[in-house]
């Protein structure tokens, strides 16, 4: 069976080495398992999930002595923090690794458009008004630099190697990224439109429009759609793993995230699902 799926995967993926082989077998259970943390409760301390790790076994005096000695950023500011040094590392990959081919050039070009998405989404699109944690801020910061750093690098690796027998590339490659792209930007446009900051307080609502009629994390729906879309552009193990980690995360995020809105509205729509339409 193991051997069978391995000759299926050259197929479609560039052969690796050993060390691409671990790290991204590394990443893929990673992200798996922090998905399995946010079903769990132990969340990711960003968005609506900023201060509800440890707070909920403690008493509100410990909680507020807690809050206050924890260190913070403002979410724009976090956020930003998080996706810049990815960006940067895109942006230098095409003075770096310069002429290798169309799949790398794509690759780079998808890659550096997803963060610089990400930046201007930060400084014009959310609406923020409540606080990341440092920490998290750190571990979001070097966890994008590193994927991005190693996925640029796998492909840099498949220099001189031949092509695998299905090119996924392009058209579906460009399809997925572009369809994922596009979809995740406006449902974050959506977003924005039904939030509203006051201070340190927030209002939120119900979201409604595009696929928020069907589920409650659309923007990770699209998301995952845009990572395959990468990971179709570079055909390497570690941009496949990466993706799978990835959507495991976000099942897990979007799950967490479906039970919070039912938790805070009592009208909150049965039949809108967490991720996936009609399915989960």
């Amino acid at each position: 069976m193991m051997l069978s799926s391995i000759s299926i995967l050259k197929k479609f993926l560039f052969p690796a080495s050993l060390f691409i082989w671990v790290f991204s077998i590394i990443t893929l259970i990673s992200l798996a398992n922090l998905g399995f943390s946010e079903i769990k409760g132990n969340h990711m301390l960003y968005s609506k999930f900023w201060n509800v790790n440890s707070y909920h076994q403690v008493s509100d005096s410990k909680h507020n002595e807690q809050k206050k000695r924890r260190r913070r950023l403002s979410s724009k500011t976090g956020m930003l923090f998080g996706y810049t040094p990815a960006f940067l590392a895109c942006v230098a990959s095409f003075w770096i690794f310069p002429h290798q081919g169309s799949r790398f050039l794509l690759l780079k070009s998808a890659l550096t458009l997803h963060f610089f998405k990400r930046i201007f989404e930060v400084l014009f699109i959310h609406k923020y008004s409540g606080s990341l944690s440092l920490g998290t801020g750190i571990s979001i910061s070097l966890s994008y630099f590193i994927v991005t750093v190693t996925m640029i690098y796998s492909q840099h690796l498949t220099k001189g190697i031949p092509e695998p027998p299905i090119d996924l590339k392009c058209p579906a490659g460009i399809i997925l990224f572009l369809t994922g792209i596009i979809g995740n930007f406006y449902h974050h446009y959506l977003l924005s439109k039904l939030r509203r900051g006051m201070g340190d307080q927030k209002e939120y609502k119900i979201p409604k429009g595009g696929f928020f009629n069907l589920v409650v994390c659309p923007h990770y729906f699209f998301e995952i759609i845009d990572f395959f879309g990468v990971s179709f552009i570079s055909q390497t193990l570690f941009s496949l793993c990466f993706t799978i980690g990835s959507a495991f995360f976000l099942m897990g995020r979007s799950y967490a995230t479906r039970r919070w809105y039912l938790s805070r509205f009592e009208d909150f729509p049965k039949h809108v699902k967490a991720l996936i339409p009609f399915v989960f």
